[in-house]
């Protein structure tokens, strides 16, 4: 699909944990990012060629294999590392999160920018700004694109992240929440996984129907999650 204002966003579901991977980018240069690119390379790169946009950059929600590439559960994933080898784009990875990366996909320091909260990547004029949302990983980010948020494993339309994982933090997880929370309410949302009956929802609807979004206080939050 193509969003208003130029902005082209390709929601693609793949691999058996029911995945997103996200291509988003300019429909003026068709210069495009591919969020969290696993699983089949192929046909993402597909999907890339027949629509004639050029890859610029490769954006990570966070380091967890399903999102990147490794080895996972007895398996071999196909990720970013494989995507570098014949698109030689650079990785973008919020510094928290860069060492974690390079351990799992086996990526060199050279193939990574390491971004802090509030950074952002301008491509063919479409502005994506960098999130630091923390909880479900140290280093886990989200990508602000126009009216667009792109939440990795941070915030899905009916839940949220697991934070009982190596690194995780729940405390941190309900302030990345409340951060999200206070986005406009017309704001897409567009989650890491599809893990809820619609792929896509407003934030405004999601804090109407999400039970993490309803949270106000930490204490609660605690017993809760």
């Amino acid at each position: 699909m193509t969003n208003h204002e130029g902005l082209i966003v390709e929601q693609i579901q793949i691999g058996p944990m029911a995945n997103f991977t996200y291509i988003i980018g300019s429909s003026e240069t068709r210069e495009v990012v591919l969020v969290d690119p696993a699983w089949d390379l192929e046909h993402i790169l597909n999907r890339v060629e027949d629509n004639e946009y050029t890859v610029a950059a490769t954006l990570v929600t966070h380091y967890h294999p399903d999102h990147v590439g490794g080895h996972f559960f007895g398996h071999d994933i196909a990720g970013v590392a494989d995507l570098v080898s014949t698109h030689p784009v650079k990785v973008y990875v919020h510094k928290l999160e860069a060492d974690g990366l390079k351990q799992i996909t086996g990526l060199s320091e050279s193939d990574l920018v390491r971004v802090d909260s509030g950074d952002s990547l301008d491509l063919g004029g479409v502005l994506i700004e960098f999130l630091h949302t923390p909880g479900h990983t140290p280093g886990s980010q989200c990508f602000r694109i126009k009216n667009t948020l792109i939440a990795g494993d941070t915030l899905f339309i009916d839940g949220c992240g697991r934070v009982d994982l190596p690194g995780s933090d729940r405390d941190a997880m309900f302030h990345s929440l409340q951060k999200l929370k206070s986005l406009p309410d017309d704001t897409i949302l567009l989650p890491g996984h599809n893990y809820s009956k619609e792929p896509t929802a407003s934030i405004g609807t999601v804090k109407q129907t999400n039970a993490y979004l309803r949270v106000h206080d930490l204490n609660t939050w605690r017993c809760m999650i």
